[in-house]
């Protein structure tokens, strides 16, 4: 049957509830246990003969005669419910037949006892209509196939596909198991702002936006970075902030205009320290999710077997020449193009010499080590916060993680020294003017800030939405947020 003639079907049968003064959406539940808690209590619960109110969404229905099977499911689980003609009185059981459809939300109260295969059931002495569904559901055999209708209509993706709901279980397990490390090490949560004079702490192109009421331009964050240096400054020893940032950039299997991290900033710590404490993390994280696995009988992916020992670490400068045959430092823009052509890359960045540089480092470097491990030492050019590791080179007190050729964790020791930091905004500026358009902004504030004086810190960063997708054997963050974005249908025609 057409999607039309189903719902105004659907329709008709809303108008017959509201002409016998029936309301299909009610203020009032009285569900008093979810379907698990009813599973798990069911010999006592039969035994005392309890009456129980469940609620849920009708699954499935089948009508035999004067009675009824069809089962019910709540965000825990599902349940079969057995309606019967002589129990609920003609009236209430000819109604459930006219005007329930598979998809409403129903509360119903009885009594439970097992069917004759041993299948759990509640025998209904009544019944209330919740919310009355007006489109029908994807159909439970084949459920929503298309990747583009799953992503626009999320909510029926969640519904089709319980294992989607799950992973977002474990993101929220994830967060938590964060939260829980970093409070019991002594660290502060805090926030800082969304909406920023100037996009700073990373490099990347940000959202811009209007303030009305002050008429100014404002930017929508992409990294928290410098407020929270600020706080530094401000006294705080130990701090970190989970929250949303946004870049405005490419969409793919790993990257989300708007995505979550978590960044701390830890006062008298350094980069090498922090590599320890990132194992030390990781550790807990994947000893954490092996016992929640376990439950569910899955187990975790192969790369969480690397953190079982200290990891390798790789200086950038050295992995680049040695996978290129190219010298970072003498390398020029039209050879660096010539490379990626040559190695059929041509979807890249826009810049200068340094963007090509980590251009070819991400898509051609990375691929080739398996294991997970720690690149090191990143080009100043490319790390505009960090310290310089010594006068004599070019290299900065910095490390990224990289789990499955994937930049997960992005870290460094700090640059507190004020003078030092307004050369390299100035650097950053030559940048912007010879067509970088992800150079670092000149920060003033900031400057004065670290003019007070900031003591020696390190700072780290992680995206929450690839770790999860790692940790639960996901390629894309799509199946990982709740809501990625996507290009809104044309409406037009």
């Amino acid at each position: 049957m057409p999607l039309d003639d189903i719902r105004q079907a659907r329709l008709r049968k809303l108008a017959l509830l509201k002409k016998l003064k029936i309301n299909p959406y009610p203020i009032k539940s009285h569900k008093s246990l979810s379907c698990a808690q009813l599973i798990e209590s069911a010999d006592e619960l039969i035994r005392e003969k309890k009456k129980i109110f469940v609620a849920g969404r009708i699954l499935s229905l089948r009508s035999h005669g004067g009675s009824m099977f069809l089962h019910l499911e709540d965000e825990s689980g599902k349940i079969q419910l057995f309606l019967r003609k002589d129990i609920l009185g003609d009236k209430s059981f000819s109604l459930f037949k006219e005007a329930i459809d598979l998809g409403d939300f129903i509360e119903a109260q009885g009594t439970l006892f097992y069917t004759k295969t041993k299948e759990l059931t509640l025998e209904v002495h009544q019944w209330l209509i919740l919310a009355k569904s007006l489109r029908p559901l994807p159909d439970k055999w084949y459920g929503l196939k298309d990747r583009e209708i799953r992503l626009r209509k999320r909510y029926l993706d969640f519904l089709t596909h319980p294992s989607l709901r799950e992973k977002m279980r474990l993101r929220a397990y994830f967060i938590r198991l964060l939260r829980n490390f970093l409070d019991k090490n002594g660290f502060l949560e805090v926030e800082t702002p969304i909406l920023q004079n100037q996009a700073g702490g990373a490099l990347a192109r940000p959202f811009k936006t209007r303030l009305n009421a002050l008429e100014i331009d404002l930017y929508l964050r992409i990294a928290p970075e410098l407020y929270l240096k600020r706080l530094i400054v401000g006294g705080f020893e130990k701090i970190y902030e989970i929250g949303k940032s946004f870049r405005n950039e490419g969409i793919d299997f790993s990257h989300n205009p708007e995505f979550t991290s978590l960044e701390f900033y830890w006062a008298y710590c350094d980069y090498e320290k922090l590599m320890d404490f990132t194992e030390e993390m990781l550790h807990f994280i994947i000893q954490s999710f092996a016992q929640q696995k376990r439950t569910e009988k899955q187990p975790l992916p192969k790369w969480t077997a690397d953190f079982s020992k200290p990891l390798k670490r790789l200086d950038y400068q050295h992995f680049f020449e040695k996978i290129t045959g190219l010298s970072i430092e003498r390398v020029s823009l039209k050879e660096l193009a010539a490379f990626l052509e040559k190695n059929g890359i041509d979807k890249i960045k826009k810049g200068d010499r340094w963007t090509l540089i980590d251009e070819i480092f991400k898509k051609i470097c990375l691929p080739t080590v398996e294991q997970s491990f720690f690149l090191v030492h990143h080009p100043l050019a490319l790390s505009p916060l960090a310290k310089q590791i010594d006068k004599e080179n070019n290299k900065a007190a910095r490390f990224q993680l990289i789990i499955e050729g994937l930049e997960v964790v992005n870290a460094y020791s700090e640059l507190n020294d004020p003078l030092a930091q307004k050369e390299r905004f100035e650097e950053q500026q030559k940048r912007i003017k010879a067509g970088e358009k992800e150079a670092h902004p000149y920060d003033k504030d900031f400057v004065e800030a670290l003019e007070y004086g900031m003591p020696p810190t390190a700072g780290w960063g992680m995206g929450i939405d690839r770790l999860v997708a790692l940790l639960v054997n996901e390629r894309s963050i799509k199946e990982v947020i709740p809501f990625p974005l996507i290009r809104p249908k044309d409406n037009t025609n």
